[in-house]
């Protein structure tokens, strides 16, 4: 072949492979474009907006309307909106304030750190839990052992262990995150049909080659599942540690502004960390989806019944 013809097929597979591309990413966005399409035609985000009407109409009407006892204390929802939307905040906290997005992103620093951590450690300790049964009767004792231990009462140990304010607060908040990813994980592989697992070895799979093309991908819906669960408990015990260890965090916010008694920022801690936390659960929710596209496509069939 000439170096003409060469020349003239590299270019034709080149063409060939930036068209394909092409049309993968138009099919791509056509499909993204018409989920969204599908999801405002549907009732869920008119029901998620009544919803939300609602909780902040009972809100409003029971503080500043009918002034219930229990709730005569709450700042209003009229306080906490001109507070959080202010340029001069009464108490110092605002979406005007540098402070405030510092505050956010030393929280969403700390989640990301010790969910990585979570992640790393607990799915593989989770399929190897499901997938061996001898290191599961020598692993899993100790793990049951530990995992009704609440994070607080992790507090005393993790300040002795760790030094400076930052490691405890990350330690506390990878605990509760680990135990659900694991557990999660290795009641994924113990779901999985053993019929799969004997076909493959039927047919000549050596046992990594069945851990890797069965058991990972068969335990992946209960793996997302586990660190949509694990994202939110992270949460919880982020502020716990906040409240406990920390200069800087939405819980040390929420701790703080109690003890000041600025109950505004309070709620604007709280609404916040809510945010986050939905935004946080709603990255993990799409990568799930976007990984698992088999199984979308398994249940669209009628697959899972």
């Amino acid at each position: 072949m000439s170096e003409v013809e060469l020349s003239s097929f590299r270019g034709a597979n080149a063409g060939r492979a930036m068209t394909s591309d092409t049309v993968r990413q138009a099919t791509s966005l056509a499909l993204t474009m018409y989920r969204l399409s599908s999801w405002l035609k549907s009732p869920r985000p008119y029901l998620m907006l009544i919803g939300f009407a609602g909780f902040l109409g009972f809100w409003y009407l029971a503080v500043e309307v009918w002034k219930l006892p229990r709730f005569a204390e709450m700042p209003g929802l009229t306080t906490v909106v001109t507070e959080w939307l202010s340029q001069d905040p009464t108490y110092g906290l605002s979406i005007f304030m540098e402070e405030y997005y510092l505050h956010i992103w030393v929280s969403t620093r700390r989640i990301a750190i010790a969910f990585f951590l979570a992640t790393a450690i607990g799915v593989p300790l989770g399929l190897f839990l499901g997938w061996s049964k001898r290191f599961m009767q020598f692993v899993f004792p100790v793990f049951e052992l530990l995992r009704p231990v609440p994070p607080l009462a992790w507090v005393p140990l993790a300040i002795v262990m760790f030094q400076g304010s930052e490691t405890p607060v990350i330690f506390l908040t990878f605990l509760a995150s680990f135990y659900a990813t694991a557990l999660n994980t290795m009641l994924g592989v113990e779901s999985i049909d053993v019929s799969y697992v004997r076909a493959a070895s039927c047919l000549g799979a050596k046992r990594w080659q069945v851990f890797r093309h069965i058991i990972v991908p068969g335990a992946l819906p209960y793996i997302f599942t586990g660190l949509q669960i694990s994202v939110g408990v992270a949460w919880f015990s982020l502020v716990a540690g906040e409240m406990v260890s920390g200069q800087y965090g939405l819980g040390y916010v929420i701790n703080t502004s109690y003890t000041m008694v600025r109950y505004p920022t309070i709620i604007i801690g709280m609404v916040t960390l809510g945010i986050v936390g939905y935004v946080t659960s709603a990255a993990i929710r799409l990568l799930g989806d976007y990984m698992m596209q088999w199984r979308t496509r398994e249940l669209a069939l009628g697959g899972d019944r």
